[in-house]
Order: structure tokens, then sequence, then C-alpha cells
């Protein structure tokens, strides 16, 4: 196991080598002047000009991919265009916030999620397999930005019990954890009911049943440990989509986090934000991907990594 998560970390560097080739590329295809944008609206064009010198616009793309890598290898991520602060410090400034909502939004989708899963696939083709599923089908369906609106409207608006947008305090996490949360949630549910029903039909739990153990022990302890391995797939790459697919709840919530930092990137041009922000989550990817196949191990010991 050692062996293979050392290979695994070893295999980043050039995937992330690889990924920076096409989010650089992919940045300069944006429609738009950063030098334009920084030199504002009533700038000559020698002054444009000048701007873009200064910012290195003015070199060929080669010539620019390797200015960055190579700054890139020694942890410099550059210098915002926007506020000529650090990339560093504004994406540190930004990557709690998102992180925590993160982490909340996941934590009550993985508790409801597993929850409903287990109730339908136990209940199957009853009042309370139907009533899961479409909650989880309501759940995936809803536009995260028309959900967040009327949970806005209706506690924060016309019940004032929780504030509008901001993370002033922790029930500024309540709504958008649970706008952020609820299609994650619905996803764990229908993935844990498929997972869990197949499960159901082994010849080993109808064993344990036959020996007379109980269906809870049966459920919980014997057949929802086997099902849990695509479950955990699904979640770590659900986890990843949140920490860097946020985009539009924190738009919603007026939420300083990453994925507003990204929108406001996007505007302005910032090159080198938008690049570090797709890398980082390039990077969260890929770390995901490996705690998850650890998981694997850990939950069956019959998983072997050569």
């Amino acid at each position: 196991m050692f062996r293979y998560i050392v290979r695994r970390l070893l295999g980043i560097v050039p995937t992330l080598l690889i990924v920076s080739i096409f989010i650089f590329l992919f940045v300069h295809m944006i429609p738009g002047d950063p030098a334009r944008l920084v030199a504002g609206p009533d700038a000559s064009y020698q002054d444009v000009e000048l701007v873009r010198q200064e910012l290195g616009l003015d070199k060929p793309l080669v010539s620019q991919y390797f200015t960055y890598i190579s700054n890139l290898a020694q942890a410099d991520l550059g210098t915002s265009m926007k506020t000529k602060r650090p990339v560093f410090d504004e994406i540190a400034a930004r990557f709690m916030p998102t992180f925590w909502l993160t982490v909340w939004s996941m934590a009550w989708a993985i508790v409801f999620g597993l929850l409903i899963g287990v109730i339908s696939a136990t209940k199957r083709n009853k009042w309370q397999d139907y009533t899961g599923m479409f909650s989880a089908v309501s759940g995936i369906s809803l536009p995260s930005f028309w959900l967040g609106l009327m949970l806005i409207q209706l506690f924060s608006v016309q019940l004032g019990w929780f504030p509008t947008g901001g993370n002033e305090s922790w029930t500024g996490y309540i709504l958008p954890s649970i706008t952020l949360g609820a299609g994650v949630a619905a996803v764990i549910a229908r993935f844990t009911r498929s997972s869990l029903m197949d499960i159901l039909r082994e010849d080993y739990i109808r064993t344990g049943r036959a020996k007379g153990l109980k269906e809870n022990v049966v459920v919980w302890k014997h057949a929802l440990k086997n099902a849990m391995i695509p479950v955990v797939t699904m979640t770590g790459l659900q986890f990843g989509f949140l920490l860097g697919g946020s985009i539009v709840v924190e738009t919603v919530f007026s939420w300083p986090g990453l994925g507003r930092l990204l929108i406001d990137s996007v505007s302005f041009r910032d090159y080198p934000v938008i690049q570090a922000e797709m890398l980082l989550f390039a990077l969260e990817f890929i770390l995901i991907n490996l705690i998850v196949d650890i998981l694997y191990g850990v939950m069956n010991p019959q998983i072997r990594y050569e």
C-alpha cells in the first residue's frame, strides 16, 4: 500500500504538468484584453501597450507558458492583475470559507442520503421507497440557484431566521449548505439504494438472516459495509465537485469563497488567479481520488494494491 501511495503521489507532477498546458491555453482563449481592463477604459493605446508589456502579455504564448511554469516550480503563483496582491494570498483568504461550506454540505448530505437510501432499499416498492426516491429526484432536478433563492425568500426575507448571505456567523452556513448539498444527498440516496438492493440479494445475507440475526444487524453491519464501495467513489467525486464547483451557490449567497473569486477573476480576465484556481481544483480531484482508493483497502481488506 505504501509503495502504491508513493507512486500515485509521484504521478501527480506529470499529471498537473499536462493539465497546466490545457488550463493555460483555455485561459488565453477567453475573449477580452486584460491589459485594457487593467489600464482602464479611458487609457490610450500607448498606455495599454505599456501595461501589456508590464504584464508580459506581449510575449509569444510559448514564452509566457514557460515563464508561468518556471514560477510555478518555485511555488510562485504570480500576482493578481486586479488587486496586485500575490495570488497565493488571494486563494488562501478564500479557501477556508469554501472548504467549510463544502464540509457542512457533505456532512448533512451523507447522513440524509445514506438514511434515505437504506430505508428505500429495505422498504422497496413501499411508500417509504416512493417518498425517498421522489425526494431524491426532486433534489437532483431543482436548480441550485432557484433553490437558494427560494430558501432566502422563505427563511431570510419572510421569517428572518437566517442571514441572506455572508459567513459572519454559523447561521450563515445553513442555507447555502442546504442548497449546495441537496443534489449530493439525492445522488447518494440513489446510489445507496441501488447498491444495497444488490447486496441484499447475496447468499451470505440470506445465510445471516437464516441464522437469526436481527434485520438491523444484517443491513447496517454486513450489507451496508459492502454496499458502500461504489457510494464512497461517488461521494469522493461529489466532494471534489463541491469544493471546486460551488460557483452558483456562492454567487447567490454572496459567499466570499473560491467560486466567487473565480467569477470575479474571469470577469476581469485575471489570468494568474484563474490559472491558479483551476490548477488547484485539478489537484483536489487527484488527491480525493487517491483518498478514495485508500478507503477501498480500508473498507475491503481483500483489495490489494501492487
